[in-house]
């Protein structure tokens, strides 16, 4: 059978671009596998314009070409693109099959032909029992999502204001959560026009075109935006889960992977975007398998998939609130939407949160010049132009090499004697042998100044008493975090610096005294974990967070059968 054309009217690919990767990214499925995909669907005959799925649905079924072709289509401002043609033996499909998330794009019959229509549950009962076949689809799913979000194929627009925090809030938050995103300049030529038609004024920016233009939204915030745009999902209240996971870094991530493939009724919950600090990295060198690195968000994208895959779900972005065991079991989660989570057991994996400077007015430059993130999103932004990153451990490390291939310099503020005491040595020695990094001991940042954006930077020097003011216009915050333990309203018991106690840690009588001694890491409540940065005493890695998430569920597991 002839292949179909994945590339019309498409420029020449990059050899990087998912799009170019033919074989993996839209894969033909053999006749044997073919035949045993049967066994999970029914086979439908239909004719050319019949659509399978339009942008917005929900739950939709997944689709194997038999004859005939699939054209995959988004609508623009200028009309409908047809921009992928699935073809024999072929299949559709992306990312948004693993969740109940709105999907992005449109699926219609571009000829009369016959298909293979597999239903929700019975996609998840096919990727299980026919793994070969499910290695293909995984792989072809996460190719596609990149390539939607590369080619901004089924994006959501945004109009944005000149260096305004909210912008970048927006397109971080969407980004952070696999969303393609076209962002407009409010200046241009294109933007012209839609102002005038939405009769939109700069002091309503940045806004949000849904669904191109049905709907307008003006400074969202994130949880209406992920409304908005159907990210969040309805979490059933009648259900009482196995257990809940508050947090989706490397430790809840970890916790909900293994909780889910092991047959737990598994909810993650998580109010901005899956990956936690560990997202925010542009690159991780020290975890185990990559040899070449890895970013942040990659491995956090990664791991929610496979999370999916065996059933776990996933919500977003939503905060617990608070947490209340009225009368013996379940545990009963509060959340921001005022919803409420019951379940027998809790993961705590909330992590912590960054510091800020503890100057005056520290936060007015949030995202508008003072970020706590090294992406790519972020490098983009202080192209060319000078940066300063505060910090000495591993973050402030990578972001360090990162930005300065972005960047024209990077300037390096500790208020140590040096770098060796809190960074891995690899790092130190990129830092020092680097002309385009500067490093300052003894320094500390005492003041911020500008407008609606950082335009000045003063620093000051305690060994000779130097205070220095430059115009610099990107401050990178990697000093630290406090733990994100406010929810827990006293329920369980914390240590000094507000760390969640686990194990040996537990003393005296915190709420009631435990019948038995607590479990690794459990906490001062029966049924309650912590893993993760949040817990007292944790190394702060991505491996050691992995670790904890993957062992809470055997301690999950022995506490569930004493119920």
């Amino acid at each position: 059978m002839p292949q179909p054309n994945h590339f019309a009217d498409r420029e020449t690919l990059d050899p990087s671009d998912p799009y170019a990767r033919q074989k993996q990214t839209f894969p033909t499925l053999s006749d044997e596998q073919i035949e045993r995909a049967k066994a999970f669907g029914v086979i439908e005959d239909l004719k050319q314009g019949t659509v399978l799925f339009e942008r917005g649905d929900r739950t939709v079924d997944f689709f194997v070409l038999l004859k005939g072709n699939i054209e995959i289509y988004e609508h623009r401002r200028d009309g409908l693109n047809v921009f992928t043609v699935h073809g024999y033996h072929q299949f559709t499909g992306e990312l948004d099959l693993f969740n109940d998330r709105q999907i992005l794009v449109g699926g219609r019959m571009g000829e009369d032909g016959t298909v293979l229509r597999v239903n929700r549950p019975s996609f998840k009962k096919l990727l299980i029992a026919e793994p070969d076949i499910g290695e293909i689809i995984m792989r072809a799913f996460i190719l596609r999502r990149v390539g939607l979000i590369s080619h901004k194929q089924g994006s959501v627009s945004v109009i944005a204001a000149k260096q305004s925090a909210d912008t970048v809030r927006i397109e971080r938050f969407l980004r952070r959560n696999g969303y393609p995103v076209d962002v407009l300049d409010c200046h241009s030529d294109d933007c012209a026009e839609l102002l005038d038609k939405y009769e939109l004024t700069e002091a309503d920016l940045p806004a949000v075109l849904i669904h191109l233009g049905e709907r307008i939204v003006t400074n969202p915030s994130n949880y209406q935006l992920a409304q908005c745009l159907g990210l969040v999902e309805d979490i059933e209240a009648a259900q009482v889960y196995d257990v809940a996971i508050v947090g989706a870094g490397p430790a809840g991530l970890s916790a909900a992977v293994y909780a889910a493939s092991e047959g737990l009724s598994t909810l993650l919950l998580e109010q901005e975007a899956p990956g936690g600090q560990a997202g925010t990295s542009s690159k991780i060198e020290n975890y185990l398998g990559f040899p070449t690195g890895i970013s942040g968000q990659a491995l956090a994208g990664r791991a929610q998939v496979q999370a999916q895959k065996f059933g776990a779900k996933i919500a977003l972005p939503h905060a617990v609130i608070g947490i209340e065991q009225n009368s013996g079991q379940p545990y009963e989660l509060t959340l921001c939407s005022e919803q409420k989570v019951r379940t027998h057991a809790v993961v705590v994996a909330s992590g912590a949160t960054y510091r800020t400077l503890g100057i005056e007015d520290d936060r007015r430059f949030d995202n508008a010049g003072v970020y706590y993130a090294a992406t790519s999103m972020e490098a983009d932004l202080c192209e060319n132009e000078d940066i300063v990153i505060v910090g000495g451990g591993n973050s402030a490390g990578q972001a360090a090499v990162f930005l300065s291939a972005h960047g024209r310099h990077v300037h390096m503020l500790v208020r140590g004697a040096g770098l060796g005491a809190t960074m891995s040595d690899y790092l130190v020695g990129r830092i020092n042998s680097s002309d385009k990094i500067t490093l300052y001991t003894h320094t500390r940042i005492t003041r911020l100044n500008g407008d609606r954006h950082l335009q000045e930077v003063t620093w000051h020097n305690s060994q000779t008493d130097k205070t220095e003011t430059h115009p610099i216009k990107h401050v990178f915050l990697m000093i630290g975090a406090v733990p994100n333990t406010d929810w827990l309203n006293g329920c369980v018991q914390l240590d000094d610096k507000g760390f969640v106690c686990t194990g040996l840690q537990i003393v005296g009588n915190e709420g009631w005294k435990l019948q038995r001694n607590p479990m690794m890491l459990e906490t001062s409540r029966p049924g309650i974990f912590a893993v993760g940065d949040v817990r007292s005493g944790s190394i702060k890695r991505v491996a050691s967070g992995v670790g904890e998430g993957s062992m809470s569920i055997s301690q999950v597991h022995q506490y569930l059968e004493q119920l």
